[in-house]
């Protein structure tokens, strides 16, 4: 896959817990950053949402917590377009550190193109539809490792 890096960051010290690993709120800060930078690369930056009053909600996300993360660790997420129709956005991130192949952790996200005024759904602009479909264009690879999971316990008999 064409690893398309939206978001760099060192990990903090207010972000870890008591364990010294990073806390399991911040990895879905480190991924919404990640959403944010999409959007500046798909024509959603914060002057064109001022001007069109048309932002990203996310309506769902699901994280994998795969391997510790810890104080000071740098790491950065790649992200992956998964699909999209004309009003939603179902992306991949995953985040990763030097010196380690597997994934640290990773988060699925259904997002939701808003006309804020009403709020309501609204289709994506023209700039937006034809720069998700150059990134899709630029990947390469099947489909992500923990793409469609669920949480689940085998039903009780």
């Amino acid at each position: 896959m064409h690893a398309l890096v939206t978001y760099r960051t060192p990990v903090q010290k207010d972000w870890v817990d008591y364990n010294g690993h990073l806390r399991d709120a911040y990895y879905l800060l480190i991924f919404s950053y990640a959403t944010d930078a999409l959007m500046e690369r798909i024509g959603l930056d914060a002057d064109s949402r001022g001007q069109s009053g048309h932002s990203l909600f996310t309506l769902e996300a699901h994280i994998n917590y795969l391997h510790e993360v810890k104080l000071g660790t740098e790491v950065w997420v790649q992200t992956q377009i998964i699909g999209f129709d004309r009003k939603r956005l179902h992306v991949y991130h995953s985040l990763h550190r030097a010196g380690f192949t597997e994934a640290m952790a990773a988060s699925e996200m259904m997002l939701l193109h808003v006309d804020l005024a009403g709020p309501h759904s609204a289709p994506f602009g023209n700039t937006t539809i034809a720069q998700l479909k150059y990134l899709v264009e630029q990947q390469h690879g099947g489909a992500p490792q923990y793409l469609g999971r669920t949480i689940r316990l085998p039903l009780s008999k």
